[in-house]
């Protein structure tokens, strides 16, 4: 039987009793009648009880990719939900299609980018979404959503707010064509590349840059390196009202935005005394950034609960705020 520890980058979890592995898009359907479903991909945003899930888990191996391209309306791309997400990045760039760029080594599928909205150095994939083609477990129907229809947030969508509803089966994206990237909205990757802020770069020299950072961060999977054995951000960065971000420090990294002011959750976690490199039983933070919680020892669910707890309690009780899991949880839950 196989184990979460095998099917998740934080590698804890206990067995998954009944997996189907559907490479096809007649074996996502043909699964769909299973009451207790659980639907992944490559589990690089879940955390599963060490008790396991007892109905039937539906792992997403689809692959496929269709190309509409002219120098007018750029490029439209249809790929399969089981498709790599970085690795498609990896190819726009190859390719000249722009949008995508600050968006490389995020680790997981495509079908689970739209369902998180993956975002990073100031772009987000709702950015590029045109459609999402779905099964609609509510209607029993093959249902494509505009990207309007999404309800697209930071870190949220439609899909999220329903998970037991969508199964996400194809996303296209329309993508401008072009060797240079979209304008840089974020500071570090503009000092990155010796650029300033709304200034372009080579769509490739944006990605590199990308990558080096996140790898720095210990973002990127590498499975020899256990510092990476995280599930990347385990938490959101708090969007708050204005009278709370006015009561935090000067110093806090804070951006307005459109729901409120956004906080640097990794500041928060480092002003209430953890830091890089702390250990809680097996769990810890990876000493590269401070919001990657790992499996550091032969850790467990219960391990990276615990920690998770103990740091949200005690940003909390510091500065009034709940930090909320990014990270999908199973079987689980925080205080």
């Amino acid at each position: 039987m196989t184990n979460f520890a095998d099917l998740t980058t934080l590698r804890v979890g206990g067995p998954a009793a009944h997996l189907i592995n559907a490479t096809s898009e007649a074996d996502i359907l043909a699964a769909t009648a299973e009451r207790d479903l659980l639907v992944i991909g490559s589990g690089s945003n879940l955390l599963v009880s060490d008790d396991g899930y007892s109905g039937t888990v539906l792992k997403i191996a689809t692959s496929g990719m269709k190309i509409e391209s002219d120098a007018c309306s750029g490029a439209t791309v249809t790929l399969a939900a089981g498709e790599e997400w970085s690795s498609f990045v990896e190819y726009a760039v190859a390719h000249d299609f722009a949008g995508v760029e600050t968006l490389a080594g995020i680790p997981g599928l495509v079908g689970a980018a739209p369902i998180q909205n993956i975002g990073a150095y100031g772009n987000e994939i709702a950015k590029s979404i045109a459609r999402v083609r779905t099964f609609d477990r509510v209607t029993s129907t093959i249902t494509t959503l505009a990207a309007a229809e999404c309800a697209f947030g930071y870190r949220t969508s439609r899909f999220k707010a329903e998970p037991d509803r969508w199964i996400i089966l194809e996303v296209t994206l329309q993508l401008r064509t072009g060797s240079e990237s979209d304008p840089i909205k974020y500071q570090e990757l503009a000092d990155a590349l010796g650029i300033n802020i709304g200034d372009r770069a080579p769509l490739r020299e944006v990605h590199d840059a990308v990558l080096d950072l996140r790898k720095s961060k210990g973002m990127v999977l590498d499975p020899g390196d256990r510092d990476t054995w995280s599930a990347g951000s385990f938490f959101m960065n708090p969007i708050v009202e204005s009278v709370t971000s006015a009561s935090l420090p000067e110093a806090a990294p804070k951006w307005q935005t459109s729901a409120g002011v956004k906080v640097s959750a990794a500041w928060l976690i480092e002003q209430t005394g953890f830091a890089k490199g702390d250990r809680l039983g097996g769990a810890g933070i990876s000493g590269k950034h401070s919001l990657a919680l790992i499996n550091a020892e032969n850790g467990s669910a219960v391990d990276l609960v615990a920690l998770a707890n103990r740091i949200r309690i005690s940003v909390h009780e510091k500065f009034a705020i709940w930090l909320e899991p990014e990270v999908r949880l199973i079987g689980l839950a925080l205080k």
